[in-house]
């Protein structure tokens, strides 16, 4: 029987030249985290005994988001069997099987790498199993040539006969290799072609010469679609967000234009949420049950507690913890504050590093004036206050409990408990000065004329 032990080799050294960026290829993210990580993650759901990543020179900000999987250097880029390669040292001779997988190809599924290990320990004990798909567009894909006996041999588009490009069933690069023979196998690749690099696929033929059997599975072609563009990573985004919004509404969500609501890897939403369209969720944001969200919000980095209505216009930046039963409302801005259960901030309005009690009330044009310059500083609204519109409180200060604070004021000192506050400038008012005005700006002007 074959091993059950995995190993796992994901070669990431392309430099990605099509990006025309600066960052890796594997670093441009999908829904909010880097391509490769979404492939460890996948990968991590098979619970393999060993994982390398091979990398580029210079490609350090890799090696820290796939740690503590660790890395070798591909220092030549010759070639996929010479990527390979790289990682005999790190795994040694690792006798069960191993998963040669592409950080550039992310959407590959757990069910569909299971079906490959499953063709591998099966009774046919396959050297080499190879995932095949049939595109749309085969294009310049090399072909997967197969016989009554299994996989004979993978052709390069630029090596195989016009017959042989008339095959639909293309190549991933997608593998899965009895770990007792890979070695050997790809020792005596060679690099005989018409591109002078040392090719993976020759492995199949080079296992069908020593007498063993290789075959193939097919794979749907939406998982493996490889990114080395900027159009091609936008079709990688188009088909993780179909993934999550699926996900969120068979969780029990409401999308009502599921195709306009953009979700992080690490949304949370709870069951009876209802989030109209054009809604984005960053990273890092949870929401709970029963909760509403109006159109064109902004989450990132904060929590949603049950119950909540927030919208239309609402933006919750990093930090933000909305409470039970809460309203974030139009036009309003919460960061790094708390906004306690069953509070108001219904309009026009920025809350930052602050706490509003429960059931407190902050009317329209209030701001907390959190930053001198140099430093952020607290606001404390307490429980069942009532913040009138158009006032600046200017942090640190504290309402206290139950107080009221008159409209248009600017707050600069604690307001005590159950008290009113009230800080604004005297109204002054000058009889008939309005129509003294205009008549003289009206024979100015019949001067000019």
């Amino acid at each position: 029987m074959a091993s059950a032990k995995l190993a796992v080799i994901v070669l990431a050294a392309g430099m990605g030249t099509r990006m025309k960026s600066s960052l890796p290829k594997v670093m441009h993210p999908l829904a909010g985290r880097p391509m490769v990580s979404h492939l460890l993650d996948t990968v991590s759901g098979l619970a393999p005994d060993r994982m390398v990543v091979v990398v580029g020179p210079d490609m350090e900000v890799v090696s820290n988001t796939v740690a503590p999987h660790p890395t070798v250097i591909q220092a030549d880029r010759l070639g996929t069997g010479h990527a390979v390669l790289q990682a005999k040292a790190a795994l040694g001779q690792f006798d069960g099987n191993v998963l040669v997988l592409y950080g550039d190809t992310p959407l590959i599924t757990r069910a569909t790498l299971e079906r490959m290990l499953a063709e591998r320990r099966g009774p046919r004990d396959p050297a080499v199993v190879v995932l095949g798909f049939k595109p749309h567009d085969p294009g310049h894909y090399g072909r997967l040539v197969v016989g009554a006996e299994g996989l004979k041999a993978i052709v390069e588009y630029r090596d195989a006969t016009p017959e042989q490009r008339e095959n639909p069933l293309c190549n991933s690069g997608v593998m899965a290799i009895d770990g007792n023979r890979l070695w050997s196998l790809i020792e005596r690749v060679d690099n005989k072609n018409s591109k002078g690099e040392y090719y993976l696929t020759d492995i199949v033929a080079l296992a069908r010469a020593d007498g063993a059997t290789c075959s193939h599975v097919e794979g749907d072609p939406a998982e493996l679609l490889g990114v080395n563009s900027r159009s091609e990573l936008a079709v990688a985004e188009s088909l993780v967000q179909a993934r999550l919004r699926e996900a969120a509404m068979e969780g029990g969500a409401t999308l009502i234009d599921p195709a306009t609501v953009w979700l992080s890897w690490d949304t949370k939403i709870g069951k009876d949420v209802t989030v109209w369209p054009h809604v984005v969720f960053g990273p890092g944001v949870t929401v709970g049950d029963n909760v509403e969200i109006k159109g064109f919000c902004h989450f990132e980095g904060c929590s949603v507690e049950d119950g909540v209505a927030a919208g239309p216009f609402a933006r919750l930046r990093p930090g933000a913890e909305i409470g039970e039963n809460a309203h974030i409302g139009n036009f309003v801005e919460v960061k790094k504050s708390t906004i306690e259960a069953g509070a108001k901030v219904n309009h026009l309005t920025y809350i930052g590093d602050a706490r509003v009690g429960a059931g407190a009330n902050v009317g329209a044009g209030t701001i907390t004036c959190n930053y001198d310059g140099f430093n952020k500083s607290f606001t404390d609204i307490g429980a069942g206050a009532f913040i009138g519109s158009n006032t600046s409180l200017v942090a640190p200060v504290k309402i206290g409990d139950g107080a009221v604070v008159g409209a248009g004021s600017v707050i600069t000192k604690e307001v005590t408990e159950g008290a009113l506050a009230v800080a604004r400038g005297s109204q002054m008012e000058l009889k008939g000065w309005a129509d003294r005005f205009r008549a003289q700006q009206a024979a100015k002007k019949a001067k000019k004329d």
